[in-house]
């Protein structure tokens, strides 16, 4: 099958940097563009997760952490002098 151009929009930064990159993983920018576009008709969906990134397990048990003190405050370990 004979390729076909596209056009599409991209910030120039982006561009250069994408370029770079791909580049030091010995492809073009045409050809990570079109494993993107393969691996989302294969998965008819975007091929990675799209949204905010999921807090790290010791951002977790901080949060807990916090929820645990907040409902009850003499449980909350004081803070060593040397942290102050």
């Amino acid at each position: 099958m004979t390729p076909v151009s596209t056009n599409i929009k991209i910030d120039p930064k982006l561009k250069e940097q994408s370029q770079e990159l791909f580049e030091s993983l010995g492809l073009t920018l045409s050809a990570a563009v079109n494993m993107f576009l393969r691996q989302a008709v294969r998965e008819q969906a975007i091929p990675f997760r799209v949204g905010s990134p999921l807090p790290n397990d010791e951002t977790v048990e901080a949060i807990k952490e916090v929820k645990r003190m907040k409902a009850d405050p003499a449980s909350a370990r004081p803070i060593p002098m040397s942290i102050r």
